[in-house]
């Protein structure tokens, strides 16, 4: 019993720290900026030789294990090794199937792209073809008033040359009227016309 007391206050004695005079002397030297105000930063007009300096600790490399333990040492770096590994191979998985997402929607677009430039190339192509079915109607119904036209003006020259000869005639009858009444010495009872 009197061993594991003696064994109990050993175990005891390291746990307590004593502070390194170099922890100390770097405790003293770093003075907080964030707890000054404004104005506790502007130095004094008088004297600047009690200006204060922030002075930032300089940093320690972080001190590599040594390996103690043997196996258990093995055993963490293992065992760190293929924790990485299934964070590389989760993360190549995952760039995959970004990948393979972003393909497929390239794919997607791609093809939504062409049906609509084949819609409306169809769609064009039927309003031209509607075009020039109405321009060929439109043609076909210009050369039917255009032979209207035509006909109507040949129908008025025919009754301008029936007028114009009915004209004619009616000024012989007129004539040949008036010299048959000076042959006979009448007077026509009628103003105009004889018949």
């Amino acid at each position: 019993m009197g061993e594991e007391e003696a064994k109990k206050v050993e175990e005891k004695a390291p746990t307590t720290k004593e502070e390194s005079p170099k922890d100390v002397a770097d405790e003293k030297s770093v003075i907080p900026i964030s707890d000054q105000k404004d104005s506790d930063l502007k130095p004094s007009p008088v004297d600047e030789s009690k200006a204060i300096v922030p002075i930032t600790p300089p940093t320690d490399p972080v001190p590599e294990k040594k390996a103690s333990g043997g196996s258990i040492d093995r055993d963490i770096v293992l065992a760190k090794v293929e924790e990485d590994k299934k964070l590389a191979l989760v993360g190549a998985w995952e760039d995959n199937e970004k990948s393979k997402a972003e393909n497929k929607a390239c794919k997607k677009l791609s093809d939504v792209d062409s049906w609509e430039a084949s819609k409306k190339a169809s769609i064009e192509s039927e309003l031209r073809a509607m075009e020039e079915k109405l321009e060929k109607k439109k043609a076909e119904y210009a050369e039917k008033m255009k032979n209207k036209v035509a006909e109507v003006h040949k129908l008025a020259q025919e009754k301008r040359a029936m007028i114009e000869a009915q004209k004619g005639e009616e000024l012989l009858k007129a004539e040949e009227c008036a010299a048959k009444f000076r042959a006979t010495g009448h007077v026509p009872t009628k103003c105009f016309g004889c018949f």
